[in-house]
């Protein structure tokens, strides 16, 4: 992992400061103009926090992607200009951490995103895309795979996290002869995560973080897991 010369310190206050001005001034001259504080408050502490994370999550996931690099394990600041021509600047900050050679958004990944107002922390993947959520509900037809995930979702909410909610209100074409097995409800769903939110805080402000958000990646290692078995059940079948 390439060095950076900047250590992880907390991520500061002003950079809370520089959202909430780009929800008043949101545009690619505004930004222009701040170019130095949007280094100094923004980019500088996230590659900080990718390299220090990433060390802690080796530990978890020897694999795991952590590129200090914009899309990479940062995201860019801007928006697709062709659906938002009048608010291009995004307003709040991601970070992932990644396993396997998909795409970084279908892979099984630790992510992060802050704003003024949340500290979003969460595990798996957010949005499901055709192909791995056709491979999803084939993985799940499986007694097994589908118990397994009900049982790590259950341990999860019993520590206080929340899961993402099912997409779906009817079952999926093909999964007639499932519906009344146990846990049968898991094919609604057409994304598989767990998160936390919190409010930005003196920890947030702090070197602590790192090891806060390291505590919640190591509650839900067992997801990432069953997620990450899961791509790599998608990308034989694409081989297949």
């Amino acid at each position: 992992m390439a060095h950076i010369s900047e250590s992880f310190s907390g991520f500061p206050k002003e950079g809370l400061t520089f959202l909430s001005n780009i929800i008043i001034n949101n545009s690619k001259e505004w930004l222009d103009a701040h170019k130095e504080a949007y280094e100094k408050d923004i980019v500088l502490p996230n590659k900080a926090y990718v390299e220090e994370m990433g060390e802690h999550l080796q530990i978890l996931v020897p694999t795991i992607h952590a590129i200090p690099k914009v899309n990479k394990s940062l995201f860019r600041i801007y928006r697709d200009a062709r659906f938002h021509r009048l608010d291009p600047i995004k307003e709040r900050i991601g970070i992932i951490f990644w396993q396997g050679d998909t795409h970084r958004m279908q892979s099984s990944s630790f992510y992060m995103h802050y704003d003024p107002f949340e500290v979003f922390v969460a595990t798996g993947i957010r949005n499901f895309k055709p192909e791995l959520l056709s491979t999803y509900r084939e993985y799940i037809k499986n007694d097994s795979k589908r118990t397994e995930l009900h049982k790590i979702l259950e341990t999860l909410k019993s520590k206080g996290y929340e899961i993402g909610e099912a997409k779906y209100k009817k079952f999926p074409r093909g999964f007639e002869a499932y519906v009344n097995k146990p846990h049968a409800y898991l094919a609604k769903h057409g994304s598989m995560y767990a998160f936390k939110v919190f409010k930005p805080n003196k920890i947030f402000h702090s070197p602590q973080i790192i090891e806060q958000n390291f505590k919640v990646y190591e509650d839900m290692l067992d997801l990432h897991q069953w997620v990450y078995n899961l791509t790599l059940f998608t990308a034989s079948q694409s081989y297949s």
